[in-house]
């Protein structure tokens, strides 16, 4: 590691990364190499920019004053290049104020780049991020969401900086429905082909036609389990029936994918049919380490550190006892494939709330059977409900249905281009421009509106306030890049032209400039935790920084010295480039014009 790498945080120059650094520096030198790790405790201040407040802590290890501390600490600290005041106040906390120059240095030198000093991790991991996962023959619905565009976030920040992801949607692609849904094909006045348009065409009314033949019709029933056999045991004729279903669905879904702008393709679809053949393997692996036992005619694996409402060892079942397999046998399947062909180092399952048991369980077994050979890990990042605003349960439709995600997104449409309309907006640009304006409030809105809320927690559905241009909704942060952008094309510059000294004035512009410093940290914390919300809120308090900087600092108007002018056109450049960045790796559009 060079000088400057060790001298700034390898994901850019935040200020607290770059103080963290010079502090463990000083307990070193004042207290000894075993204080070198302790947390210095750097937090934004009100009486300054940071505050530490290490001194306080580390007193009572020490038995001493805690401002005598902190003036021990202060006497050892070498930060004159970095901040332009440093003082101890109240009971022993340090007080910081980072110098202006320092600040336009280390700004500079993101402008400078072109991945705005985000380095690439020096150990990159391979990470395999298991999102979306629909059930095939069923339709995407409001419930698929959050997974979807959650997922498909956590996947670009992993990738920008700088480790290998596999993308891989899980569909449930096999299983006791397609036995009944082949047999409703075959069954299907006008034929096959005329099935395979009906399912086309309303996916979700074929699915529940054949289910009510199913319940209701005994002899179907049992063509439908002879079906399923049939399937699982490699019929041709079964396969290539079951294979059009697939494919069909997978086009259906991959339409939605694209309108969501979400990278996922046919390639990424490795569902629960392509771990079918592994099965046995696992359950007699299983066995051969005495993990799985026979229990009332299926197979168990118990594990004691769960308990049951018994108060007994949790069993988890991997062969039923009609010699049939389950989620969790494909799941660990799925495991012993990620980890020894695909040789995984994290594996993140972008996957809703209700199945933490599933997955708790799931991780245990998985781990005492030593699938985890290289130490790989396994992460649920868990998703929140979508809620009906009205009534804070889940969202459904008039009959009491899941939303499909189609008619969710077609209302979102609807309202953004109402709303536009309503402004006078959609008068200033021809119907091409308008349309595709409309298009990327509308999908901008509905994602933005879930990435910034905790993946796991509720957030109600409201398209009134996700199309919205106040409060934290995409609207606001995409028309603080329009103004942006509209500066620097009065201006005839580009972000990459407008590179000029960045000098550091007012309060805006200073308070600009110092946020602008933790995209990188902001970056890396978000991808180690697989919670994009860090990385939205950031952007929202981007754009608010940004549009108090330009309410506060005028940059094209007459009177502007000209070194004033190029310095604060540099500002909005860099973050521009920072604001479209941060929205393409949240999978949101940045539009030119509004």
């Amino acid at each position: 590691m060079n000088q400057d790498q060790d001298r700034f945080n390898l994901t850019g120059p935040s200020a607290v990364a770059v103080l963290t650094k010079r502090f463990r520096d000083a307990l070193e030198a004042a207290f000894g190499a075993e204080y070198r790790r302790v947390d210095p405790a750097i937090r934004p201040s009100q009486h300054a920019d940071l505050q530490a407040n290490v001194a306080l802590a580390l007193a009572k290890v020490l038995k001493r004053n805690p401002r005598e501390v902190a003036r021990e600490l202060v006497d050892r600290l070498d930060v004159d290049d970095v901040v332009s005041a440093v003082e101890i106040s109240g009971p022993g906390f340090i007080n910081l104020t980072l110098s202006g120059e320092w600040i336009a240095e280390q700004l500079q030198r993101i402008a400078a780049d072109e991945r705005l000093r985000v380095l690439r991790a020096v150990q990159p991991q391979k990470v395999v991020v298991e999102y979306s996962s629909p059930n095939v023959a069923k339709v995407m619905h409001v419930g698929h969401l959050r997974t979807t565009i959650v997922g498909d976030a956590i996947a670009r920040i992993l990738e920008f900086l700088g480790h290998e992801v596999v993308r891989d949607n899980h569909i449930g692609d096999w299983g006791t429905p397609f036995g009944m849904l082949i047999e409703h094909l075959l069954d299907f006045e006008g034929g096959t082909d005329a099935g395979l348009r009906a399912f086309v065409s309303d996916t979700g009314a074929f699915y529940k036609a054949a289910n009510a033949r199913f319940k209701s019709d005994e002899e179907f029933a049992g063509r439908s389990r002879r079906r399923l056999v049939a399937l699982q045991q490699g019929d041709d004729e079964t396969l290539r029936y079951w294979q059009r279903l697939v494919d069909v669905s997978l086009r259906s879904y991959n339409a939605l994918y694209e309108r969501l702008g979400v990278r996922l393709t046919a390639d990424e679809a490795k569902g629960e049919s392509y771990y079918n053949g592994l099965l046995p393997e696992i359950v007699d692996e299983l066995e051969q380490r005495r993990l799985a036992v026979p229990s009332e005619g299926a197979l168990c694996v118990f594990l004691p550190d769960f308990k049951g409402r018994d108060g007994k060892a949790k069993a988890v079942i991997v062969r039923k006892s009609d010699g049939g397999y389950n989620y969790t046998t494909t799941d660990l399947a799925t495991i012993a494939y990620r980890v020894a062909v695909l040789r995984a180092d994290r594996v993140v399952y972008v996957v809703g709330d209700e199945q933490k048991e599933h997955f708790d369980l799931l991780f245990a077994v998985a781990e005492k059977a030593d699938f985890l050979l290289g130490g790989t890990v396994l992460e649920h990042a868990m998703i929140g409900m979508v809620t009906d605003p009205a009534t804070g349960g889940k969202l459904k439709s008039r009959s009491g249905e899941a939303v499909p995600l189609s008619a969710l997104l077609d209302g979102a449409y609807a309202r953004a281009a109402a709303r536009f309309d309503e402004s006078g907006r959609g008068e200033r640009f021809d119907a091409e421009t308008r349309e595709a304006i409309i298009r990327d409030v509308a999908i901008g809105a509905v994602k933005f509106a879930d990435l910034v809320v905790a993946r796991s927690s509720k957030y109600p559905f409201d398209l009134e306030r996700m199309v919205a241009f106040t409060g934290r909704s995409a609207g606001f942060v995409q028309y603080a890049g329009v103004r942006m952008k509209s500066v620097l094309r009065k201006a005839g510059l580009t972000p990459e032209s407008a590179s000029a000294p960045i000098v550091i004035g007012t309060k805006e512009e200073r308070n600009l400039a110092l946020h602008l410093l933790d995209f990188g940290v902001t970056l890396e914390a978000a991808g180690a935790a697989a919670e994009p919300h860090r990385l939205a809120g950031y952007l929202y308090d981007l754009a608010t920084l940004y549009t108090a900087f330009y309410e506060a600092c005028p940059v094209l108007k007459e009177g502007i010295d000209e070194e004033t002018r190029a310095s604060r056109l540099a500002l909005c450049a860099v973050t521009l480039r920072t604001l479209v960045t941060g929205l393409d790796l949240l999978g949101v559009p940045a539009p030119d014009r509004m």
